[in-house]
This record gives structure tokens, sequence and C-alpha cells, in this order.
């Protein structure tokens, strides 16, 4: 967890919630998801090819969520280490 920028994924997340992220920021995000091993290469892969506009919505929406938890457990290890 600890190659992960939090403020960045906060900032990213934030946006892609709600729905100013650029497709630029949005494909950050995801990335930076898939490669701290936050979302599987084929939930990455199929947000990538964005074949399926429902399906690549569902791997987002997911992703939001794995993000606001890494987010929640990074703020917890900050307020009981100080």
């Amino acid at each position: 967890m600890s190659g992960i920028n939090y403020p960045r994924l906060s900032l990213l997340g934030d946006k892609v919630k709600a729905g100013q992220a650029s497709k630029a920021e949005t494909d950050e995000f995801m990335l930076m998801l898939y490669q701290n091993g936050r979302i599987s290469e084929n939930q990455y892969q199929l947000y990538i090819n964005g074949l399926n506009k429902k399906a690549t919505d569902e791997v987002v929406n997911a992703a939001l969520a794995v993000g606001a938890i890494l987010l929640i457990g990074y703020l917890l290890k900050e307020m009981f280490s100080k």
C-alpha cells in the first residue's frame, strides 16, 4: 500500500465519482489501482478495452469502492500513528 499517492488517488476518485474526470484522469485512477494490485488484470483490461460500456462502468464503479476503502485505511493508519 505504500506505493500509492493517496492525495492523488483521493482527488482522482472524487473527480471520477462526480463525473468530472477527463479520460486521462480516469485512466490514471484505474492504472493506480491496477499497479497496486487493487483491481485485477481482467478488470483493468475490461476498462481499457472499453468494448462494453455497461461492463466498463461497472468496473469503474467497483474501482471507486476499492479506492474509497484504501483511503479509509490510509486515514485510519495516519490517525493512529500520531
